[in-house]
């Protein structure tokens, strides 16, 4: 079978609507056109082919190469303009919707395979006849291949669903990188190891993946924390201000300022309270030089404020002798807060010393309420550090009055019947 005159007409139809489509294609941006000059010209060489075909083929003198050469070209001329015709839709005249490369390439073999059916339908093969003989051979093949065709639709599930896209940050197993592939049967990451981890796509629809740095569709920063202990003869509230104040102080690189970095605590261990020092890490491919940056600024806000960390330790006899060393420190406090106080003043010192060991230590911290109006009184504060705020509620009970504030040293007696809580 020769190639006709129609032919070649169709086939330059079709290159003069892909050469057409290009053009229109240059009012948009240049990153959402990329290709389609490519295959418009490839579209014009295989035209042009087809033409020289048609002058000489009578030259060739078996009609199966003559056959061959023109299904060759045809099929080139209808590769290129397939393409331009993809690319235009799905990627300039849809590129919004950032349709997934793995969908294209599907919808090409589609294509490909419906023009090739085409094709041999035109030259006269019987499809029928080559279906009903292949039935055995096919389903053997789609037995043999089940877990690549397996690998197949989760990769387009997974690229259509949007789930994980190219340059996500995920947590699969013990593993964590930087997608930097989707393909048709798996999934590549990028690790801070320089390694790659190739992963089947049918692994992804049965685990667990966690995509870092991403809140739903919102993209945010990737929390991050380091831990460490303080000795417990200093107060978790102090602790946690000293580290908070300096880490937002510093000007640590890959870390955000907004939200800042911040100290809590933790948990109480066996050798000091735990606390952990949180933060934003901005780019997860600096995970561990951004770590350790963040434990040298703890370690120098430590040292500053005179906080050593603990070493681990038991509980042994000789902290005996430290225990009836922070009671004398502690009874020495007691006592200079006593001396302090207006109101002890007339009390000889032997007095002081009697009602300075019957003190209780009761620490409070920001925003704890000491007492409240109409609870019973029994017992005098004395205010040994900080401040206090006598606040009272308005009788629509949403404002709140400040009648005075008490700055150490000072005291408050519930014994006095306070008109209003302390806070």
């Amino acid at each position: 079978m020769l190639v006709t005159h129609e032919t070649l007409h169709d086939a330059i139809m079709f290159a003069t609507g892909a050469l057409v489509i290009v053009l229109v294609s240059f009012v948009f941006p240049p990153e959402r056109r990329r290709g389609l000059l490519t295959m418009a010209i490839v579209a014009t060489f295989g035209v042009a082919a087809l033409w020289g075909h048609v002058q000489y083929q009578g030259l060739v003198g078996s009609q199966t190469i003559t056959m061959m050469i023109r299904e060759l070209i045809l099929f080139v001329i209808a590769f290129a303009v397939i393409r331009v015709f993809m690319i235009f839709v799905l990627s300039t005249l849809l590129a919004r919707l950032a349709v997934p490369r793995i969908l294209s390439e599907f919808l090409l073999v589609i294509l490909l395979v419906v023009y090739a059916l085409f094709r041999l339908k035109a030259i006269g093969v019987n499809l029928a006849g080559i279906v009903t003989t292949s039935a055995v051979l096919s389903a053997a093949l789609a037995f043999s291949a089940q877990e690549m065709l397996g690998n197949l639709w989760a990769g387009i599930s997974l690229q259509l669903e949007n789930t994980v896209r190219l340059g996500d940050w995920v947590k699969i197993g013990n593993e964590t990188g930087q997608v930097v592939s989707i393909r048709w049967r798996s999934m590549a990451i990028a690790t801070n190891n320089n390694e790659t981890i190739v992963i089947p796509n049918s692994s992804l629809m049965k685990d667990k993946v966690i995509v870092l740095g991403r809140r739903g569709e919102e993209k945010t920063c990737w929390r991050r924390w380091v831990t460490f202990q303080v000795d417990y003869d200093y107060p978790p509230a102090r602790v946690c201000a000293v580290v908070t104040e300096a880490l937002q102080r510093a000007e640590i690189l890959n870390v955000t300022h907004d939200p800042p970095p911040m100290c809590l605590c933790d948990k109480f261990d066996d050798s000091g309270a735990e606390y952990v020092a949180v933060y934003q890490l901005i780019d997860p491919k600096r995970e561990w030089p951004t770590k350790s940056d963040v434990l040298v600024h703890v370690y120098a806000a430590l040292a500053r404020a005179n906080m050593p960390i603990p070493f681990p330790r038991q509980v042994v006899e000789i902290l005996r002798d430290r225990q009836r060393e922070r009671m004398r420190v502690e009874d020495l406090r007691k006592r200079a807060v006593v001396d302090e106080v207006e109101l002890f003043a007339p009390l000889t010192s032997a007095e002081k010393d009697t009602l300075a060991r019957q003190l209780r230590t009761a620490p409070y911290v920001s925003d704890d309420v000491v007492c409240r109006q109409g609870e019973p009184a029994d017992s005098l504060y004395i205010l040994a550090q900080g401040q206090v705020h006598v606040v009272g509620d308005a009788p629509d009970g949403t404002t709140r009055h400040k009648f005075a504030t008490l700055t150490a040293p000072a005291f408050a007696g519930l014994l006095l019947a306070p008109a209003a809580p302390l806070r």
